[in-house]
């Protein structure tokens, strides 16, 4: 076998790294049953190396081109340019040369070739190139097919490529190309088929796009195709498109745009019978690569493979010769989001945890496995994230009712996904009395019961709740102190049971129970009564015990330590690492702003952006986030500043309830109804701030945890067991504890989910996903919005116009007085923040959700869950937020 260039039978997929993915991909084809392929060869990434390593001017342009950041667009531009012109006058070495003539002499010179590049780091599972290198089609002549490799080498280059492989990481010197060179086809009809529908998800439905002539047509958008869905062998769905363009390969080379004659420009492309014959060739290629694939495909006269056409006329269907269907490429679906594995064949009906915890990033393995063994029921993973299947539910009328009441209240775009799944009856609904009895659901989460009605209206009830809690961490902080290896992980594992008690102990779940539901009867009721929207928002501003609007409060107050001291402010303007705390004290006022900031970090230190993994970086790890946040606060506001802003808020509150009650007591029944909403209110007040404890709780515990387990990792570290201490975050703790009793460890398991978990932050965790991989993403219902308005889920009310600040990282905010928060998603970390703000609107959200929370508690209109609010707004746009309607105007 030749070292640089290889016949497709000669490859297969362990080739990748020498004939790319492309390559490897044609020869993997090959060896699948029934499938045709057009004949051809890879020249091998040794020959591109081979050729490259002996122009010592390129190897220059690559250590300038190594330097280069994403932003630096001019200075790619030029280099890449210049890169690709070197390449192109290169000469391709003799022996390289000879064996590229060997190869074109047994499929013969005189054909037809598509000459196509194959980088190793394109068509793979987790990674997309494909399109960012070059393809040249209808290539005749050996001189030419030469020329056109060194073009295909080129190609690596192009401005786009080396962007791309910037922004993800990719090394310039890693990443290498093959060339394809494989016999031309001059196809009646060609397109695309995905054998998983690359909208919707689902892997039960194949989705093929039909055009006329070659394929690139429909590649390069010139036409619109015909689209066919099919599942289950049956066509479900056909768009015949109007197809004004066809593109034709030319006798001398080359190829050519032509206008389809009027007759054929609404004709099917293909019959219904050549679809369905398309659909199990899919199907056998998916089988054979073992999981969805995007295949390029062609319909043409099979004796014809390779011939120069003589006429460009001969491309459109005739049905003179017998047509075949060839494959010339097929690639992994990338886009598609992993299904959470039930391993059964029953369907499933899976909800987003992160959705409804306002956390979508993905966690690490050590964060997952904490998460679930905190967690009661079965959760399912997928792409680093959580999911609970809701099918049982589903399965029985009460369960339907329980379910589709929750997300009514917490999150509507998850309410409408799951009706459009009831009304297909994707999930059989069984009578209440037979639920228990159907087959594989004993085991599953069942319905939650109903909250408890009544509860003590006694604020005493909290603070006994929080002293306890404080008490159990206090105690926790002593007892981790000097356990080490296994009997730290078994000490760990024994602290989180006091964890799950105190998060799912009645009397506290009782507590925001019952607070929320006086929400919600407030809500209901002051409509009813007295035409009053959203009366709970107004109501539950400035209540105590709200330890997360407190920790936004408290930064201002820091901010008021600092503000009289001029060169602190200068100095902090400048800081640049966490050592700043140290270098504090040389200045005038440096101990005080030193103190203030250790004790803001001692009480909410344990906090940061996507706290509920316990890998995440923590404000106490990291205190220079902090300071953004703080120089903020002194430029934004007044001295005493966080003291006003409460009081203010509760004198907001105390007159709302007092005009609701006066104007109820004018109504037939006043007495009644003012009695029983005092009452209401009052469990609002007294309760409604706790909602935000118990997270507090948990992720002061996380803290503990986390700084015990990173000092096990140093000895690790310090034993070669591991290279860097934060390489325990991709092992789960039953593996850690395993590491550390055996002081062994496959280096390969961590290089392996580091990767992952890369592939994983580029994914978009779906609100509802179905076990046959079908995303529903729902949407609003309301009625009579004005044009243009973006609809979302109102939460905290009121109408507000500013300024948009579209921030998608916490750490990037630089907030004036007055703007509106645009973000994706807010967590607790985000608190400070909204100190400063007008109003919020986010893309993820519910009812209860952080930010909902925060925005009532400071009086911020507010919107959430207005689907892609990020990129729809742009910063700095003016805009109107809706918060009791419940939608968004950019103005």
């Amino acid at each position: 076998m030749s070292f640089y260039v290889l016949s497709f039978q000669d490859i297969d997929k362990t080739k990748l790294m020498v004939v790319g993915g492309k390559g490897a991909n044609l020869g993997e084809l090959c060896r699948t049953p029934g499938i045709l392929v057009p004949d051809g060869f890879c020249i091998s990434t040794e020959a591109f190396k081979r050729t490259l390593s002996e122009t010592s001017s390129i190897n220059e342009l690559l250590d300038q081109l190594s330097l280069l950041k994403v932003d630096d667009r001019s200075k790619i531009a030029e280099l890449s340019s210049e890169i690709r012109l070197r390449i192109e006058g290169l000469s391709i070495p003799q022996d390289i040369h000879e064996e590229i003539t060997v190869f074109l002499s047994k499929l013969g010179e005189e054909n037809a070739y598509a000459v196509r590049s194959s980088a190793t780091a394109e068509d793979l599972p987790t990674a997309s190139f494909a399109g960012q290198q070059d393809t040249y089609l209808n290539i005749i002549g050996k001189e030419a097919i030469l020329k056109h490799i060194s073009k295909c080498w080129a190609s690596l280059f192009t401005e786009r490529a080396v962007t791309y492989r910037i922004q993800n990481g990719f090394d310039h010197r890693k990443v290498h190309l093959a060339v394809v060179v494989q016999k031309m086809v001059f196809p009646q009809v060609a397109g695309i088929l995905f054998t998983a529908d690359p909208v919707t998800g689902n892997r039960k439905v194949s989705s093929i796009d039909a055009g006329f002539g070659l394929g690139e047509a429909l590649v390069s958008g010139l036409v619109n195709a015909d689209i066919y869905k099919l599942q289950s062998g049956k066509i479900i769905d056909k768009k015949v498109s109007t197809k004004k363009l066809v593109i034709y390969a030319l006798r001398d080379g080359g190829t050519k745009e032509q206008e389809t004659p009027p007759e054929q420009q609404n004709k099917q492309a293909l019959t219904d019978e050549q679809i369905l014959q398309l659909e199990r060739i899919g199907r056998k290629v998916e089988e054979h690569f073992g999981c969805p694939q995007d295949i390029e495909w062609c319909l043409a006269d099979d004796t014809s493979i390779g011939d120069i056409p003589p006429a460009t006329e001969t491309s459109l269907p005739k049905e003179v010769c017998p047509l075949s269907f060839f494959i010339v490429q097929s690639r992994p679906i990338t886009t598609l989001y992993p299904i959470p594995e039930a391993n059964d064949d029953e369907k499933h009906v899976y909800l987003s945890v992160g959705h409804q915890q306002m956390m979508t990033d993905p966690l690490k393995p050590l964060g997952m496995s904490l998460k679930e063994l905190i967690s009661f029921g079965r959760w399912f993973k997928a792409g680093g994230r959580f999911f609970v299947d809701v099918a049982p539910m589903l399965a029985s009328p009460d369960g339907r009712k329980v379910l589709l009441n929750n997300m009514k209240q917490l999150e509507p775009l998850t309410k409408d996904a799951i009706m459009t799944i009831i009304e297909r009856d994707f999930i059989k609904c069984l009578p209440n009395d037979k639920t228990e009895q159907s087959s594989g659901n004993s085991d599953k989460v069942k319905p939650p019961a109903e909250p408890q009605a009544q509860i003590e209206n006694n604020p005493l009830i909290v603070a006994d709740l929080i002293s306890k809690s404080q008490t159990s961490i206090e105690e926790l902080k002593q007892n981790i102190l000097g356990k080490s290896g296994t009997n730290l992980i078994d000490f760990i594992l024994e602290d989180i049971q006091e964890l799950k008690r105190i998060l799912f102990d009645p009397q506290s779940t009782a507590v925001f129970t019952a607070a929320i539901n006086a929400s919600l009867w407030i809500n209901e009721k002051m409509n009813e009564w007295l035409g009053e929207k959203n009366a709970a928002d107004i109501l539950s501003q400035s209540v105590p015990n709200n330890i997360t609007s407190e920790m936004g409060l408290a930064l201002m107050d820091v901010a008021d330590v600092i503000r009289p001291y001029p060169e602190v402010i200068d100095y902090l303007l400048n800081v640049k690492d966490d050592n700043f705390l140290e270098k504090l004290v040389q200045l005038d006022g440096g101990r005080v702003t030193q103190e203030a900031i250790l004790s803001y970090l001692d009480k909410y230190g344990m906090r940061c952006s996507g706290e509920i993994d316990i890998t995440r970086t923590r404000w106490g790890e990291k205190p220079i986030t902090l300071i953004p946040m703080i120089l903020s606060n002194i430029k934004n506001f007044e001295p005493n500043a966080g003291n006003r802003k409460f009081e203010q808020g509760r004198r907001v509150a105390l007159e709302k309830e007092q005009e609701l009650l006066e104007r109820l007591n004018k109504l037939p029944d006043g007495e009644e109804k003012v009695k029983e909403t005092k009452r209401m209110i009052d469990l609002i007040r007294n309760f409604i701030g706790y909602r935000e404890y118990p997270k507090y709780g948990m992720v002061s515990r996380y803290f503990v945890y986390k700084q015990a387990l990173l000092k096990e990792a140093d000895r690790l570290v310090q034993t070669n067991v591991i290279q860097e201490k934060e390489d325990i975050y991709y092992l789960t703790f039953e593996e850690l504890r395993e590491v550390i009793a055996t002081n062994k460890l496959d280096s390969h398991i961590i290089y392996k989910r580091k990767e992952e978990y890369k592939l994983f932050e580029k994914l978009t965790p779906p609100r509802v996903i179905t076990s046959e991989g079908e995303i529903l993403s729902g949407e609003y219902k309301q009625e009579n919005l004005p044009a243009g308005a973006m609809p979302g889920l109102p939460v905290s009310s009121g109408v507000i116009e500013g300024r948009a600040r579209v921030i998608l990282c916490m750490e990037d905010a630089n907030l004036e007085d007055g703007d509106i928060l645009v973000t994706t998603f807010t967590d607790p970390s985000w608190t400070p923040l909204f100190v400063s703000l007008k109003g919020l609107v986010t893309e993820i959200g519910g009812l209860m959700t952080h930010g909902a929370v925060i925005a009532r508690e400071y009086g911020l209109p507010a919107v959430v869950g207005v689907e892609n609010a990020t990129k729809l707004i742009k910063d700095g746009q003016r805009i109107r937020v809706h918060g009791t309607e419940g939608y968004v105007e950019i103005l």
